[in-house]
């Protein structure tokens, strides 16, 4: 049983491109461990780019057909993904080799260093990468294991949502997806919101009422969410929106164009970003900073220069007076907010949504016409294409067209493509110069591809 980061050198994962394990897998490789990792979108003969820059990190990559995994594995990592019938699951359990869940890894790593664990159903990546760079900016050299790619290290050639810094904290995503978020006992506990995802409230506020209590040192949450409030232990380490029951909250927000600015307790913030949701992230990260000692001067001048994350409200250009804009909104509240930050832009949002995996979509369905149709304005327009299906057990028992008709029937303007190929020509009438084209899915490796060119053939 693998209790501690040193019970452990050679290490394989099965599923290593996906984007929870490339980022553990790059953060091992960083400290010093031997690791290697298989994934069934290697293919033989076939380029595969997250393949080769973990390969550029040192990590060998092998196809999913076992020959990886050798006597000299001391761990294998699964993601939930990953079932037991998977061959090479059953070759690491004839050699004997323990077994870990990539989430059971992370609460190890994370109590190897000062962890700041950032929590919520909204916003977690967003956060590590604002609160990353703010202490990395402040000569803290924190290391950071994310559930998205952040720009700055996008752009030295990495994947980019792992790093390894030689000072005592690490910032990490608690996730309430799978449960997992029970796990960690961080140094600091950050919790950002609580809505209806993958589980029911109830059991959300159990899952982060656990997490409140694992919590070491400081625990901080959104005073401006009820229900994340209702799990404070002191307004005053807390963040909020015009709220001054919160030790920390942004005042004087002001959207211009892809600028926006906001103040917090007197000190003056200015972002490339959209949203309310964005200042709220930011407020998270920057109270945080604020108590463990960074000065509201450098969280300032740090956020001056934050780059943003992929797929997060990622502005791919303009074309004929038309904005692109890439989202990863994948619930209810999500699409919501991502709609409503891209209003204040232009005099029509046009939002076109491919939802992921059958059980969420049905579990989600009421939520998602509801707060869809409500953040939609009377000239804005929602288009969706057909659910994407990853493959599995899954019963195909709902279709995103029936979000749609519950969308029409609250008088606001939907439309359903079944396949998204065939979405530009569909639009193209309706792209006028004025329009934001907000494009919004998760979990689809091809989307990144899709979205791009939909923009260079607008």
């Amino acid at each position: 049983m693998i209790k501690n980061i040193k019970d452990f050198q050679n290490v394989f994962f099965i599923g290593v491109a996906g984007v929870g394990m490339s980022a553990i897998a790059q953060y091992l490789k960083g400290i010093g461990k031997e690791v290697s990792g298989s994934d069934r979108y290697f293919h033989p003969g076939e380029y595969n780019k997250t393949k080769e820059q973990l390969e550029a990190e040192g990590i060998n990559c092998f196809l999913q057909d076992g020959s990886g995994i050798t006597e000299k594995t001391d761990l294998i990592v699964v993601s939930t993904a990953i079932e037991d019938t998977v061959y090479e699951v059953q070759k690491a359990k004839e050699l004997g080799i323990p077994i870990s869940k990539r989430s059971e890894l992370l609460s190890i790593i994370a109590k190897s260093k000062k962890t700041i664990a950032v929590a919520g159903t909204s916003g977690k990546s967003t956060t590590s990468a604002m609160l990353y760079q703010i202490l990395l900016d402040a000569n803290l050299e924190p290391s950071i294991i994310s559930g998205a790619g952040l720009t700055s290290i996008i752009k030295q050639g990495k994947i980019g949502n792992a790093a390894v810094g030689k000072g005592d904290w690490l910032i990490i995503e608690a996730d309430e997806s799978d449960g997992s978020v029970v796990q960690y006992e961080p140094e600091i506990g950050l919790l950002l919101n609580i809505d209806k995802d993958h589980q029911e409230i109830d059991e959300l506020i159990e899952l982060f009422t656990t997490f409140k209590n694992n919590t070491n040192s400081l625990f901080v949450v959104n005073q401006s969410n009820t229900l994340a409030k209702s799990l404070s232990t002191n307004s005053k380490n807390d963040f909020g929106f015009k709220d001054k029951n919160a030790g920390y909250s942004a005042e004087n927000f002001k959207q211009e164009g892809l600028f926006l600015t906001f103040e917090v307790l007197n000190q003056k913030f200015q972002m490339n970003s959209l949203g309310q949701h964005s200042v709220e992230n930011a407020t998270a990260a920057i109270a945080v900073a604020n108590q463990i000692g960074i000065d509201l001067k450098t969280c300032a001048e740090s956020l001056a220069m934050y780059e943003g994350i992929y797929r997060r409200h990622q502005i791919l250009g303009q074309k004929n007076g038309v904005w692109v804009i890439d989202d990863y909104a994948h619930n209810p509240a999500k699409c919501a907010a991502s709609i409503k930050a891209c209003q204040p832009l232009a005099e029509k949002v046009i939002a076109w949504f491919q939802p992921h995996g059958y059980k969420p979509t049905r579990f989600l369905k009421d939520d998602f016409i509801q707060e869809i149709a409500d953040a939609l304005r009377p000239q804005d327009e929602i288009w969706m294409s057909e659910i994407f299906y990853a493959g599995g057990t899954a019963i195909k028992d709902i279709s995103a067209n029936e979000l749609i008709e519950g969308i029409k029937a609250k008088d606001k303007k939907a439309h359903f493509v079944e396949d998204r190929n065939d979405l530009l020509e569909a639009l193209k009438p309706k792209l006028n110069p004025g329009t934001v084209l907000l494009l919004m899915g998760a979990r689809d490796p091809s989307l990144e591809t899709f979205c791009k060119e939909l923009f260079e053939n607008l």
